[in-house]
């Protein structure tokens, strides 16, 4: 078992690999979100599971679900 964390030898590249794993998080999210409004969730519920504000979650991905035809304007309640 390991218990420290395995780093590359240059820092450039344990940088490189923060920033292709935020990526990564970023369209991990903005996929699954689109799959919650899809499946009929509403802002609070997708806000809820990761723990943001209704209104952090909305402003972050309405716009770019409403361009891609996704019903994004869910009734809380």
């Amino acid at each position: 078992m390991l218990t420290e964390t395995q780093t590359p030898p240059d820092p450039a590249d344990g940088l490189a690999v923060v920033v292709a794993l935020r990526r990564l998080a970023d369209r991990l999210e903005a996929a699954e979100v689109e799959r919650a409004l899809r499946d009929r969730w509403t802002w609070a519920h997708v806000a809820e599971a990761p723990g943001v504000t209704q209104q952090a979650v909305h402003k972050k991905h309405a716009k770019r679900l409403a361009e891609a035809g996704i019903d994004t304007n869910r009734r809380d309640g």
